[in-house]
């Protein structure tokens, strides 16, 4: 049973489903908005969605409906449906339960064709791809990796490594060293990325509790402890 609730009525909506009856549906990581793959839906398919909260598509070749995970067990777990301006593509913010692509990625779109300069020197959103490639190094060990050597050894270790980053960050602000300062930052991030995944949450839950904050009034006034009241 799936714990999606309909905002809309879905017969309201006038999709714009193509001669075949179907729909693209794009997958996006809820967490870190990684697109991960795209698919063809149909009326029925989308209501096995809803009903389910496990993506469910229409397949072109074999004319019959599948389910992502149902072979693989990398099933799709749909925490909101959104469609366009113009009610011709659906996008569904998933929880993915392993890898969406059937070659063992995490995403199908690895394969890049072109990319602006920019992109290539890193200023993208370097947060949300840190924070895919640390969730693949978690589903798809690598050995020797850092990473997966911290997933191992437990959460005791991830905390006490943030802690030390942590304090090597307030030790370099103190040196008055900006270069020091970015750079222990920078590792006081990972190692924040690493231990959010391994409780199962991520940056974006963060972000979405920023904003919550920034809306309301009460965000510049602190208690007699420094704390933002609540």
């Amino acid at each position: 049973m799936s714990n999606l609730k309909s905002i809309t009525d879905l017969s309201a909506i006038d999709f714009h489903f193509n001669d075949q009856g179907l729909i693209p549906a794009i997958l996006q990581d809820y967490h870190t908005r990684e697109i991960l793959m795209m698919a063809w839906m149909n009326a029925e398919s989308l209501a096995l969605t809803l009903e389910t909260g496990n993506a469910t598509f229409f397949s072109r070749s074999r004319g019959t409906l599948w389910t992502k995970g149902e072979t693989s067990g990398h099933f799709q777990k749909v925490v909101a449906i959104d469609y366009d301006c113009d009610a011709d593509t659906l996008l569904l913010q998933v929880n993915p339960i392993g890898p969406a692509c059937h070659t063992g990625r995490r995403s199908c779109f690895y394969r890049r064709l072109a990319a602006d300069d920019v992109l290539d020197r890193g200023n993208s959103d370097i947060l949300t791809a840190l924070a895919a490639q640390i969730e693949d190094r978690r589903i798809h060990p690598i050995e020797g990796s850092y990473t997966n050597y911290l997933f191992n050894e437990g959460i005791d270790k991830i905390c006490k490594k943030v802690g030390e980053e942590a304090t090597e960050t307030v030790i370099a602000a103190k040196n008055g060293d900006p270069d020091e300062l970015v750079s222990e930052t920078a590792d006081l991030l990972y190692h924040l990325t690493v231990l959010l995944n391994h409780q199962g949450t991520s940056f974006n839950a963060v972000y979405e509790k920023l904003a919550a904050r920034h809306q309301t009034q009460r965000r510049d006034e602190y208690g007699d402890r420094g704390k933002i009241k609540k």
